[in-house]
Order: structure tokens, then C-alpha cells, then sequence
């Protein structure tokens, strides 16, 4: 199973080309371009390793570090533009497992990334599962049920709602929803989200009488319990 990488930066740009290099290298990539999304983010989701950028709008990326280790110990690595060793102390003494300086070399980053993965190896856990009342999805499995009943998806369907799952009571963007599940590459019509949304309540609300994902008018949608 690929390791999960957190990218919380603001600048887009540089989001982007470090989000393709690491998918690149095999790597599940979520991003977040401000601190407090990417705090909830790393407390709600499962990683293997954060890249947090110390300077962010709403949070700073200190601050994220700081609330993040009272309850996570992912292994994170700053991405600062300041090159003092005051600034890089304060980041390892906050709880950082290293720091890489703006600008830098996307093979360092990734060799940095590769040493921290290697400290901090994954546990070897149960299969993940997520959950929305009746409905269970087996991640490493590939597999979803509702009410004990397999529940046949295709690959972009499972990712888009394994996506809705992890995010599960969080209105989420048509846009977001583009850009995680189907890459902000992707050349095609907005519409193609409505298009699978569909495809999925035709295999889960329809079909067993729930009703799981719903339309929030005018935002994107969001997955919870009826009621």
C-alpha cells in the first residue's frame, strides 16, 4: 500500500510540482493550503509523513506543529524560507523531524522524505477500515458494504468515496473533489463528478434505501448518517 503524504503549503505552484514528484515516486499525495485545514486534516486522516510549510495563512505552520504534537506523532518535515538557526531550532525543539529550505532541490526533498519514512516506519496494522453507518469500506481490502452487503465500484468510484469517507460530515467542493480524486490535471468537464456522484447512489442510496450522500446546493456534497 503506498505511503500517504500530507502537503499543507500556500503556494500553489509549488504545491503542485511537489504533489506530481511525489505521486511520481509512488506516493498518495493530499494537500491543504492554509494551516488550520491542514491541522484538521492531520488529525482527522492517516499519514505516514507531513511536509508543513512554516510560513501559512489562517495557522502558522509552527502552531499547526505545536497543537498537531499534543496528539499525533507523524513525522514531519518543515519547509521554511528562513535560514536561521534560531527558526530551525525552534522547528526540531516544536517537535519537527527535520527541515528543508526554500528554494530547494525536489531530490533532496524526496531523500529527506525516504530518511524519515525509514525512522519512522509504518506499524503494521489491521486492514483500515471507514464507516458511515451501515456503510463500511475495507480500504486495503478494496472493498465496501452496506449492511454486510458487497457493494461492487468501480476503481473511480471507490476513490471518490473513499474520499467522502475521510472527510466524512464535511461539505466538500466539486472542485476538491476534482483535484483529489481525479488530479488537478484532469482535462475534463466539472460535471464529471455529478456523473459519478449519481453512479454511486444508484449503487448505494437507491439500491438498499438509504440515503448517505447528500447534496449541500450551491458547495459540493458531503457523506452522513440520514437524519
Amino acid at each position: 500500500m503506498a505511503e500517504r503524504i500530507l502537503l499543507v503549503e500556500d503556494e500553489e505552484k509549488l504545491a503542485r510540482m511537489v504533489e506530481l514528484e511525489l505521486r511520481y515516486e509512488g506516493y498518495e499525495v493530499e494537500k491543504a493550503f492554509d494551516g488550520r485545514t491542514g491541522l484538521e486534516h492531520a488529525l482527522t486522516g492517516t499519514f505516514d509523513l507531513i511536509l508543513l510549510d512554516i510560513m501559512l495563512p489562517a495557522l502558522s505552520g509552527m502552531e499547526v506543529l505545536r497543537r498537531l504534537r499534543k496528539e499525533r506523532q507523524t513525522p514531519v518535515i518543515l519547509l521554511t524560507a528562513r535560514d536561521a538557526v534560531v527558526d530551525k531550532v525552534s522547528g526540531l525543539d516544536a517537535g519537527a523531524d527535520d527541515y528543508v529550505t526554500k528554494p530547494f532541490a525536489i531530490e533532496e526533498l524526496l531523500a529527506r522524505i525516504r530518511a524519515a519514512l525509514r525512522k519512522h516506519p509504518a506499524a503494521p496494522a489491521e486492514s483500515p477500515k471507514l464507516t458511515c453507518g451501515p456503510l463500511a469500506m475495507d480500504v486495503e481490502r478494496h472493498e465496501v458494504s452496506l449492511s454486510g452487503t458487497p457493494v461492487e465500484l468501480t476503481r473511480r468510484e471507490f476513490d471518490l468515496l473513499r474520499y467522502l469517507l475521510e472527510n466524512k460530515e464535511k461539505v466538500i467542493s466539486r472542485e476538491s473533489l476534482l483535484d483529489n480524486v481525479w488530479g488537478f490535471d484532469f482535462a475534463g468537464e466539472t460535471n464529471a463528478v455529478d456523473v459519478y456522484i449519481r453512479f454511486l447512489r444508484s449503487k448505494l442510496d437507491e439500491r438498499f434505501g438509504v440515503k448517505l450522500i447528500h447534496t449541500v446546493r450551491g458547495v459540493g456534497y458531503v457523506i452522513r448518517e440520514e437524519g
